[in-house]
């Protein structure tokens, strides 16, 4: 990475860094898992690429390295709170990927996904970098030796171990997206009107659902499985959201079908992602936690929303979100 003796910083400078900005945050965001310190972490290279003495023959090259060694440092961190977490920990839910290469799309979709990112978790900090700019953004080796501050051969290496590690774990998609789409969205029409058994009948044998709310929203345990079990839960859960007159929104969630559920107020309450397989929904990924919801929007008190769905009889009909609230994200 030679660098010229023209200044880094000025108008040039932050002009190149807005171009990259949304590369920068998909590779930390997938490094890292979280909106927040994915942000923190692309600020803090602008940071540095804006106060930098001399401007580099590579602005990707150089910010690219730059937000992966900052990612780096704060995963390794970041590992003792995840070893401490209570229940199930999942990914932030992010509605879009601000980078998209239109030729790798569907691919660059599929890296995103909660399924994608939770094997993640079992590599070393070092092999996620690796990983992330090799297998999702097809990274030089000469580029990740620069990035992670390791040898070419020892990145090689990283890069062996992480694709064992990740292959054991890979998860499978239904192969036609607009299947997969069309799925879930006659899965979400189920859930808003009430239709358990038609829920039922798109849910796998040994379809899970399974939820992170880090002990700070409620929830009767971490995961159901069978379609039995999960089908009875979304029956009492359609009955809780009739009767505070909740807002379901169809979104993508990750690069997947997905939905935000919302209070009469517009608060967010949680987000679903659904994996589908073999024309069934295999997966029901629901986020809890308001630490990872704050991005989204303002956050219900979900304790207060238990305590009125408990109240009594449905009072209010089931919603679809009015224009106003799908313009929130």
């Amino acid at each position: 990475m030679v660098a010229h003796a023209t200044a880094a910083s000025g108008t040039g400078a932050a002009e190149e860094f807005e171009e990259l900005r949304p590369l920068l945050f998909s590779i930390s965001y997938r490094i890292l898992g979280s909106v927040g310190e994915a942000e923190d972490a692309v600020q803090e290279a602008r940071l540095r690429y804006e106060t930098s003495p001399a401007r580099p023959e590579s602005a990707k090259a150089c910010l690219s390295a730059v937000v992966s060694r900052i990612s780096i440092d704060v995963l390794r961190s970041a590992r003792v709170r995840r070893e401490e977490y209570v229940g199930p920990w999942f990914p932030e839910p992010l509605l879009t990927d601000p980078y998209q290469d239109p030729e790798r799309s569907a691919e660059l979709s599929d890296s995103l996904s909660m399924a994608a990112l939770l094997p993640l978790e079992r590599l070393s900090p070092l092999e996620r970098a690796v990983f992330v700019l090799r297998e999702v953004f097809a990274f030089g080796f000469p580029e990740i030796a620069s990035a992670v501050d390791r040898s070419e051969a020892a990145c090689r290496r990283l890069a062996v171990r992480a694709r064992r590690h990740m292959d054991a774990g890979r998860p499978r998609f239904e192969a036609d997206r607009r299947e997969r789409e069309e799925l879930a969205r006659r899965f979400l029409d189920a859930f808003r009107e009430g239709d358990v058994d038609g829920l039922r009948e798109l849910l796998a044998a040994d379809v899970a659902m399974v939820g992170d709310s880090g002990g700070k929203a409620p929830q009767w345990k971490p995961a159901f499985h069978g379609a039995g079990d999960v089908s009875r839960v979304l029956g009492v859960i359609v009955l809780s959201y009739a009767r505070i007159g909740g807002v379901m929104e169809p979104r993508a969630v990750n690069g997947q079908p997905g939905a935000i559920f919302r209070d009469r107020e517009g608060r967010v309450i949680n987000a679903w992602a659904l994996d589908v397989v073999d024309g069934r929904i295999q997966t029901i990924r629901s986020v809890l936690n308001p630490d990872k919801l704050g991005h989204l929007g303002p956050v219900a008190d979900t304790w207060a929303i238990l305590r009125e769905a408990n109240q009594g009889p449905s009072r209010h009909t089931f919603g679809t979100p009015e224009p106003e609230q799908e313009n929130r994200t």
